[in-house]
Order: C-alpha cells, then sequence, then structure tokens
C-alpha cells in the first residue's frame, strides 16, 4: 500500500508533458501557475528521449533504437544486468538509475528550484504495465507478456521511482513527495484483444510501492477497471474526468471509501487536447466538475471531496504551443480557486 499524501484540498496541478523546449520557461511557467502543487513538466518536443516510455529506459538491458523506436533485443545475453537490477533492488541501490538531462531536461531544471515552501512536489515515472506493452522484440511481442521480464521491469522503475523521490527531497527541499505512475495501458484491463494479467498488475505495483517512501499514484487517461485500480490503494488516482468521468463515477461506492480512507482524485477536467479545449470556457468546465461533485455529494460530505481532491488538465497537454499550455494550465488554476473560494 502507497503512504497517503498531505490532502491537497482542491488544489490545481498539471500531469505531465507540456509543449515547451525550453525546460527553464517550462518549469517558470509551471511554478507561476501551480506553486502551491507545483509538478515536474516532461518535455517530448525537446527530443524523443523526453516522451513517455523513452524516458525511463536508459538503464533498461536489451535496449536498441531501431527506427526511432525502442525495441528490447531478446538475443541479447542481459542475464547479468539483470541481476544487477535484482541486486539493487533488494540493496536499496538506487544511485545507478538516475535521470539524465537529454531524458528529462524538465526533472534536471526543476531539481535547481527551491521548494521549501511548497506542500508537495509531483513527478512522472511510466509505469511497468503502459512500458512492457510499448516496448516489443524482434517478434513484436510485448516484453509485459514475459513474466520474468515484466518482473524486472517493475524493480527497474522501483529504482527510477526512488531515485526520483530522493532528489526532489534532497535538491528542492519539498516537504512531500509524489510519484505517479502514467499508465495509460491499464485501459487493456479486461480486453480480450490486448489481454493484461491483473495477478502482474498488482505484483508490479506492490513492488515499485514497497520501494516508494512517499507518495505513489496512478495515472490513467482512458476507461479502465476502476474497482481493481481503486483496490491498490495508491496515494492518488489521476484520471481524465472530461472523458470518462461517466464510467468512473459506476465505482461510486469504492470511490468514496477510497476518499474516507485518505486517497485523492486527480480528476482531469480540463481538456489537455488544445483542439477541444478551445471549444470549452473556464464557466462550461467548472459546471461540468460541479455535477461530479454533486453526484459523489450524495454519499459523501462535500468537505470530504473538496478536502480530497485535485483538479488538473486531463492528461499531458498536446496540440499546443506554449500559449496554448498556459491558457489549459491557468483554467485548472481558476477552476481549483472557484472551489476552495466556495467552500470558503
Amino acid at each position: 500500500m502507497a503512504k497517503m499524501i498531505s490532502s491537497p484540498h482542491s488544489r490545481a496541478t498539471g500531469v505531465g508533458a507540456l509543449p515547451h523546449t525550453d525546460p527553464v520557461q517550462a518549469c517558470s511557467d509551471v511554478l507561476s501557475i501551480f506553486g502551491d502543487f507545483p509538478y515536474v513538466p516532461t518535455l517530448p518536443d525537446h527530443g524523443q528521449l523526453e516522451s513517455i516510455v523513452y524516458n525511463d529506459s536508459e538503464q533498461l538491458p536489451g535496449r536498441i533504437m531501431r527506427d526511432d523506436r525502442l525495441v528490447f533485443d531478446s538475443s541479447a545475453d542481459t542475464t547479468v544486468a539483470m541481476e544487477k537490477i535484482y541486486a539493487d533492488y533488494m540493496e536499496g541501490n538506487f544511485s545507478p538509475y538516475a535521470l539524465h538531462k537529454k531524458y528529462g531536461s524538465g526533472f534536471i531544471e526543476m531539481m535547481k528550484q527551491d521548494l521549501s515552501i511548497a506542500p508537495i512536489l509531483k513527478c512522472q515515472v511510466t509505469g511497468p504495465v503502459t512500458f512492457g506493452m510499448q516496448v516489443v522484440d524482434a517478434g513484436k511481442r510485448p516484453m509485459y507478456y514475459d513474466t520474468q521480464l515484466a518482473d524486472m521491469l517493475s524493480k527497474l522503475l522501483a529504482l527510477r521511482a526512488r531515485w526520483c523521490e530522493i532528489e526532489m527531497q534532497t535538491r528542492t527541499g519539498v516537504k512531500e513527495t509524489l510519484v505517479v505512475l502514467n499508465e495509460p495501458y491499464l485501459a487493456s484491463l479486461g480486453s480480450s484483444v490486448v489481454p493484461i494479467d491483473r495477478d502482474s498488475v498488482r505484483s508490479g505495483w506492490q513492488d515499485i510501492a514497497a520501494f516508494v517512501d512517499g507518495g505513489l499514484g496512478i495515472h490513467c487517461c482512458s476507461n479502465t477497471d476502476w474497482e481493481f485500480v481503486i483496490g491498490l490503494n495508491p496515494s492518488v488516482i489521476s484520471i481524465d474526468a472530461y472523458t470518462t468521468a461517466k464510467e468512473f463515477l459506476l465505482y461510486s461506492d469504492s470511490i468514496c471509501g477510497y476518499l474516507e480512507a485518505g486517497g485523492a482524485v486527480a480528476w482531469g477536467i480540463v481538456p489537455a487536447d488544445f483542439r477541444v479545449f478551445s471549444q470549452e470556457t473556464i464557466g462550461s468546465l467548472y459546471r461540468r466538475y460541479g455535477a461530479i461533485r454533486e453526484e459523489i455529494c450524495t454519499l459523501i460530505p462535500e468537505s470530504l471531496f473538496d478536502r480530497q481532491s485535485l483538479i488538473t488538465p486531463s492528461c499531458g497537454i498536446r496540440f499546443a504551443d506554449r500559449n496554448g499550455a498556459i491558457a489549459i494550465m491557468q483554467a485548472a488554476a481558476e477552476i481549483s480557486l472557484r472551489i476552495r473560494k466556495q467552500a470558503g
């Protein structure tokens, strides 16, 4: 079970990618808008190695780049490299799993900031399911379908997550940390076309949760088996509330129990796709969020809902320039401000 974070009280924060290519500018924009719940932006437009999966692949045994794709070389002897990952996991040796600048320029830049007055700092790490399903061998078989490789991946990503939280604590002076596993491939839970074994998912989650001292959350921007995800007891569940709130709310009883136990939901009510966002207003998004709040609060007090909620974009921001990304982030911040003023 992950450690629960301090109640976020409907603060606003971001999710992951920004379209910026300048890490200094990106971090400055994040801190100016989300100063009381900052997050580390990822910058895929700054370089392919900074995009999801790639940015956490540096220490992957058998990794090769082929035609701008990340591939696992199953013909290579990775025994020694995999044994080292297992040994490092057992010994708590996370230092070799550092995130270097060409894989995470936003992270490196954010580590230069003094965040000692911020209550918490959030970053993202690719989840083992998404990593293992995205990286395939020469026969196009996902790594995740090999049980030994899937197990190794969870240890590898646990080491990366632990390194990230220690860096955030020691470099920025922030009071709390939150590492969120980016897991869009959890949408495959229950799929007969792209099957994902729940026991493997649970085992991988437990490997990482046992290794991370601070908060550990899950982001899935598609519909999934939310009962299963809630049952993992993450610190934060981050969802695309703009698109999937109806499906998520089918599990209202479990959601309420989760909030009562100290879990937090990051309601991605602001569309991260600028083309969709441009068709909305802050007022229309605020009303959409209000409908979610009203439905859940037939079961729990409004004060509890507000205390255990976050307001975010639905996912990493895309199809936007810097000005568009700022507008999306500011919309989340404005909705958060309205909610907190309403709550008094």
